[in-house]
Order: C-alpha cells, then sequence, then structure tokens
C-alpha cells in the first residue's frame, strides 16, 4: 500500500534520519540503503519493517549526518611518515631537490588518507536507531490509513453502484420474454402454409428462456456484493481476500453479459464491468 514515513533523531553529535516508502504489490518486495555503521544489523532492521508493511515494494534508507568536528578524511600516519623519510632520503642523497611545498606534494601521493574505521555502534545508539524506525514506520501507518479510509469509501461506491446496475436489468429481463415470443412467431408467420404445434412452441420458448436466465447469476452476485461489504467491516488484512471475491463477481458479470442479448442489458452489464475494474485496480493497494 502506498505510503511515506520519516522520522529524525540525535545522538552523541549525529543526526540519524530514517525514510520508509511504501508501493503497492502482490507481496512484500523490500530494498535497503544503510549506513555502513549499522549495516551489521540489517537483518533486525529488516524484520521491524516486514512485520510493519507487510505487503507493497517497500524501500528502507537510514543514513547518518555527523557534526563538523567529526567530518572530513583521516590522514594515515604511518605511510606520510615513510614518504617524508623517502623525501628527505632522495634530498640528502642529491637524487632530487626537496619540494618547496612537501604537503602539497604528500596528498597526491596514494593511502595518504586511511579508511574509514568501521564504528562500533553502541547498544544506546542502536536503542536510538530502532526508536526512529519505530516513529518512521508510526508515520508511514498514518499515511496509509488515511489513504485506507479513501480507498474504502471509493469501494463502497463501487459495489453499490453494481447493485444499482445490477437492478436496472429487472425491467429489461420482464419485458423480453413477450419479444422473444413475439420473434418465434413472426418468424413462423412468414413461413407460408407450415402448420406447427403451438404445444411444442411453448415448450421450446421455455427451453429458450431458461438458458438466458440470469436470476442466479444476479443472486450470486448480490452474495459476493454482501460478502465485499462484510469483509470491509472485518478485521484488517483482508486484501487478498478482497481480491477473490472481486474475481467471483467478475465471474457472474461476465455470464450475465453473456446472456445479454439485448443492447440496453449490455450496456448495463458493460458499465457493472467498469466499476468492477476500478476494484481491481486498487485492491491490491490493500493490505
Amino acid at each position: 500500500m502506498t505510503g511515506f514515513g520519516k522520522a529524525d533523531a540525535e545522538f552523541e553529535g549525529k543526526k540519524i534520519h530514517v525514510e520508509v516508502k511504501s508501493l503497492n504489490s502482490k507481496a512484500l518486495d523490500l530494498n535497503t540503503r544503510i549506513a555502513s555503521c549499522y549495516r551489521e544489523r540489517e537483518m533486525e532492521l529488516r524484520r521491524r519493517v516486514a512485520a510493519s508493511v507487510i505487503r507493497g515494494k517497500a524501500d528502507l534508507a537510514v543514513w547518518v549526518e555527523k557534526a563538523d568536528s567529526e567530518a572530513g578524511a583521516t590522514l594515515n600516519p604511518q605511510v606520510v611518515g615513510n614518504y617524508v623519510r623517502q623525501i628527505t632520503a632522495l634530498s640528502e642523497a642529491g637524487i632530487a631537490p626537496a619540494p618547496t611545498d612537501i604537503w602539497n606534494v604528500l596528498c597526491r601521493m596514494p593511502e595518504v588518507y586511511s579508511a574509514t574505521a568501521v564504528e562500533e555502534v553502541s547498544e544506546e545508539e542502536w536503542a536510538v536507531v530502532e526508536t526512529t524506525l519505530d516513529k518512521a514506520l508510526a508515520a508511514l501507518e498514518a499515511y496509509r490509513a488515511e489513504e485506507g479510509k479513501a480507498l474504502e469509501g471509493k469501494f463502497r461506491h463501487n459495489i453499490d453502484r453494481i447493485e444499482q446496475l445490477s437492478q436496472e436489468l429487472v425491467p429489461y429481463e420482464q419485458s423480453r420474454v413477450q419479444k422473444i415470443r413475439q420473434q418465434l412467431e413472426d418468424s413462423l408467420a412468414s413461413l407460408k402454409g407450415v402448420d406447427y404445434d403451438r404445444g411444442r412452441l411453448e415448450q421450446e420458448l421455455i427451453y429458450y428462456i431458461e438458458k438466458l436466465d440470469i436470476n442466479e447469476e444476479k443472486q450470486r452476485l448480490a452474495q459476493h456484493l454482501k460478502y465485499f461489504r462484510e469483509t470491509l467491516d472485518g478485521e484488517a488484512g483482508q486484501g487478498k481476500k478482497l481480491g477473490f471475491i472481486a474475481q467471483e463477481m467478475g465471474r457472474e458479470i461476465n455470464t450475465t453479459g453473456s446472456k445479454s442479448n439485448q443492447a440496453e442489458m449490455q450496456n448495463i452489464v458493460v458499465g457493472m464491468k467498469d466499476e468492477l475494474e476500478q476494484i481491481k485496480e486498487q485492491v491490491l493497494n490493500v493490505l
């Protein structure tokens, strides 16, 4: 589910920043960018995020800003001393003149700056990182809760609209029986000199109408709509169930469309499909 959360903290001259972002996806896909000093505990951070995000394409970023007094590269005294001794020996031996600005020379020599040492993270600092992450996750959750309310309202509108369109089929169902009968009788009347058994005609008409009957589809669709509402009202974490219910609704609507032999009925079914498609597009954004 789409969301964003950010939190900051300070610890002994460090500014710790945590950001969590998520987009809708069928499963949890977590990407991380974590400061090197905290990387040894990356799995703990991942577990913490997974417990909260549950589902979606998520990005976790944790970085640190140090105080100015701690910033900058560190000179390697052993390497610098070795270079000074060699330059002095070459100068004294007359092989090369002594440089006028020895520091300008040294700064361009390889390995003068030592690699950044791996910092030891104390339990107190780690507790601050965890608390900051929890705050970012809480902000993410609040963001998603707000979006979820809007999404719920949209779902309810779509469901109400499908139910309304289903009821709009009723007048056409009642009138098309007479239309089918009239079409068959007109076709038979056009066959000059041909007698037919009216009792058999009634039987064939009943069989034909039964094949086009959509009462069962409407009843099942009504049950799916009711179940969808109940699931929305139930406990959280039902996104996949809502997706399955939407699939079942689609089956009933498609069957109704295949049995609708009038343009007016087919137009109504298209409207139902449009509302259902809007649900399917957003149901992946529900946990």
